[in-house]
């Protein structure tokens, strides 16, 4: 791909040291880091989602941090926009993009150009269908799906609404299915060419261990103080923001459903399961340059390692 744009990705599970990784490559690199983090965001949401600190960034400009309320309906699609505008600022001032963070679908989307098409919106429509689906059921409407696009269909439940009408949204805007919208991206070739660096730790509990670590300096560091904040503030306990890991658990705890211990030992378990989640989908590639760790992370070492996978590519 020898004119596309190269760029480099950071990702990982929860707790691999990605943030401290990103900043020391950019100083070296003459880099600047575009985060991945679908919860970093938001404003406000600055403990639960261990947000850099002007003190870690060391000087290194982050963007797509900070940019949405916790109100707001922040989907990957705007994501892919903003970040791409980001990046290629980034290209055009003669610096190194670094996408950095965890969120995969926001990373692919992202590097992979995938257009979205928010064109193919039709308020009237989708109001029109709405009603219809109200009147009929998700089951007949599911049925209506399955003649125009069945292995769409065939991934969704009657319950999920919001899909459903999507999917017969773009086919009576567009003429195309969602399916035929999803080969045609992935058919497309790559809006960025990525070199793409995967953090982890050798040995899965210690992994396990240092993301139980992360939690308890969450929790010393005021998080159940920071959600009682959001909730007094007006923010509602269902939006999407408040549904984010360590944030969902404390509100129960705040409310009294459940004990702070009970909390912090489920934000544990989740944090661990959506770090398992992370590793599936990162082991879906085969071009992933993994660099492990084994007790704790060596950010030299990692530094002139990325570095290296970088100019390899170049």
């Amino acid at each position: 791909m020898p004119n596309t744009p190269k760029i480099l990705v950071i990702t990982g599970p929860t707790a691999t040291g990605k943030t401290a990784l990103a900043v020391a490559v950019a100083k070296a690199l003459n880099g600047e880091v575009v985060s991945a983090d679908s919860m970093q965001i938001y404003r406000r949401m600055d403990i639960g989602t261990a947000k850099v600190t002007p003190e870690e960034t060391q000087g290194i400009a982050h963007h797509m941090v900070d940019i949405a309320e916790p109100t707001e309906s922040y989907s990957v699609a705007q994501y892919v926009k903003d970040a791409d505008c980001c990046v290629k600022d980034i290209l055009r001032r003669g610096a190194l993009p670094i996408v950095a963070g965890g969120t995969g679908l926001y990373i692919d989307s992202l590097v992979r150009g995938i257009d979205f098409d928010e064109t193919a919106s039709d308020p009237a429509l989708r109001a029109e269908l709405s009603a219809q689906y109200d009147a009929v059921g998700g089951e007949e409407m599911l049925k209506m799906l399955a003649e125009l696009d069945p292995r769409r269909a065939a991934k969704l439940h009657p319950a999920d609404k919001k899909r459903l009408l999507r999917a017969l949204e773009v086919y009576k805007l567009t003429g195309k299915t969602i399916t035929q919208h999803d080969e045609e991206s992935r058919a497309a070739p790559p809006r960025y060419d990525a070199v793409t660096i995967a953090l982890s730790f050798s040995d899965r509990a210690r992994l396990y261990a240092r993301i139980d670590e992360r939690v308890d300096k969450m929790v010393e560091a005021g998080l159940f103080d920071e959600v009682r904040s959001l909730l007094d503030s007006g923010i509602p306990e269902k939006c999407t923001a408040m549904q984010a890991i360590g944030y969902k658990e404390a509100a129960l705890a705040l409310r009294g459903e459940i004990s702070r211990d009970e909390a912090i030992e489920l934000i544990k378990r989740e944090s661990r399961r959506y770090a398992k989640r992370q590793l599936t989908w990162l082991r879906r590639s085969d071009k992933v340059n993994w660099i492990y760790w084994d007790e704790k992370p060596d950010l030299d070492y990692a530094r002139r390692l990325s570095t290296a996978f970088f100019d390899a590519k170049n």
